[in-house]
């Protein structure tokens, strides 16, 4: 019998930790009426953690067209949770930034998806709950490293 290497032990765990992510964001989602559709809280969250972005970069991270982000960006702006301002960089570029009231739709949304998870959590032992604590400091680390590479 031969043992697996260490690097398909960590595709696995990867392939795993991903699929898990996943099905709690579906889970989250799916049993909360959020306050904006699904696709516009992410895009505003993307927003918030990039600080501000130019459109076509924003399209680029959501692997989409430039006037599909457009309409999409249009559509947060119309509703008062994005403001566009001239890029000091480049007088022909806006950039896009989160509006207080799209911090304040963004962290109700976080509120209400952690509601149904919250139910679950406290049905996990104190040594559980400890365990997800870790590793929610650990998946922090990993956002640092990717974000510092």
């Amino acid at each position: 019998m031969t043992s697996a290497s260490p690097a398909s032990d960590t595709t696995r765990l990867g392939a795993d930790f991903l699929s898990v992510v996943a099905r709690l964001n579906r889970l989250a989602t799916q049993r909360t009426r959020l306050p904006l559709p699904w696709a516009q809280a992410r895009l505003l969250s993307t927003i918030e953690d990039r600080g501000e972005a130019r459109i076509s970069d924003l399209a680029e991270l959501d692997h989409c067209s430039q006037p599909t982000m457009t309409t999409q960006v249009r559509r947060l702006e119309d509703a008062g949770l994005v403001t566009r301002t001239t890029d000091p960089g480049d007088a022909r570029a806006v950039l896009i930034r989160i509006t207080d009231r799209g911090l304040e739709v963004l962290a109700q949304a976080r509120i209400d998806r952690a509601a149904v998870i919250d139910p679950l959590l406290e049905q996990l032992s104190p040594d559980d709950r400890d365990a997800l604590t870790s590793a929610v400091g650990v998946m922090r680390h990993m956002l640092d490293l990717a974000q510092n590479s």
